[in-house]
């Protein structure tokens, strides 16, 4: 079984590695910015799903390093690259400040608090109009080259971007850290008695999400060119970060990608057909997760695919 999902892994790998020869532009844009999403829920899986931490404005991390990047190359003319560590760090950094007086909170009182820290660092964005623009937003410098080059490159880079942080969720769940993280997951209580040091761990699950989210944020920021704290401090982001990970299965390390490019291409046609009905549909999907699968894909229909297991969970949340 294990031998069979390395195989499939690096089919689909091959599959990403060549898909940009044989697709339209339209496409590739589509499967960058489904990898940008595959990022940012990968990432924000280790302290949504892998420690139970429901931190719906992570995407906080996404806004910052994408300023980070932003700021970096158009004040201090640093290449886009070399900005990328600095998205890590600023976004661990910050996320490991905050964790230490946020993460004595649970449940929805922890959900709240982590849109608040979004919606404050949002506004200092706005308010720094000297560094960043404010709600004018920041013009990146833009790359130089042909547009096909620059499709291929900005869809290789996001591409790693994703790899990074499946690599990084598998590791996370192979280690000591990853059965701490399960532990809290299912009794914070017991897993302190047990002598796991819960605040620590809890803290470091949360920096490293941000550090994974801020690195998707700063490459965002560049492919794009424009950024404003409105499109990178919220949007649809944080209601599509969660629905993938519900999708895919929020305890796997796998999940989050798959929710991502299925959410992301039902999202994309669903968008170039039925541009009014966008939002409703995207609803609608969230709600029929949350009803029939909300233990994920994997989890739902492990032993084959049911009926009466989609009925069977949507008597239970009825009840």
């Amino acid at each position: 079984m294990k031998d069979k999902k390395i195989i499939l892994f690096f089919l689909f790998l091959a599959v990403l590695i060549f898909l940009p020869y044989i697709v339209s532009g339209y496409w590739l844009r589509v499967l960058t910015q489904t990898f940008l999403f595959a990022s940012i829920a990968t990432g924000s899986n280790i302290i949504i799903g892998f420690t139970g931490y429901p931190a719906f404005g992570n995407i906080a991390f996404f806004g910052v390093g994408a300023y980070v990047t932003g700021v970096m190359t158009t004040t201090y003319n640093v290449p886009f690259l070399v900005t990328l560590p600095f998205c890590a760090l600023s976004g661990f950094v910050l996320a490991g400040i905050l964790g230490i007086p946020i993460l004595r909170l649970k449940g929805h009182y922890f959900a709240i608090a982590t849109v608040g820290i979004m919606e404050t660092i949002k506004e200092i964005v706005d308010n720094m109009v000297e560094t960043t623009g404010g709600g004018m937003g920041l013009t990146l410098p833009i790359m130089v080259g042909e547009p096909e080059f620059i499709y291929k490159y900005f869809y290789y880079v996001m591409m790693l971007c994703m790899l990074l942080s499946v690599l990084i969720c598998y590791i996370i769940s192979r280690i000591k850290i990853g059965y701490a993280l399960r532990a809290i997951r299912v009794d914070e209580d017991a897993a302190s008695v047990m002598g796991i040091n819960t605040p620590l761990y809890k803290t470091l699950a949360w920096a490293v999400s941000a550090a994974l989210v801020g690195i998707a944020g700063g490459i965002y920021a560049y492919w794009l060119s424009y950024i404003d704290p409105h499109t990178v401090f919220g949007g649809t982001y944080p209601v599509k970060m969660f629905a993938m990970i519900l999708l895919g299965g929020a305890t796997t390390v796998t999940g989050p990608l798959i929710g991502a490019f299925i959410l992301e291409i039902i999202s994309e046609l669903v968008w170039s057909k039925f541009i009014a009905i966008h939002g409703m549909v995207l609803g609608l999907l969230i709600i029929c997760i949350i009803l029939f699968i909300p233990k994920g894909i994997f989890e739902t229909f492990k032993g084959g695919f049911s009926f009466r297991k989609l009925l069977n969970n949507l008597r239970e949340n009825s009840l």
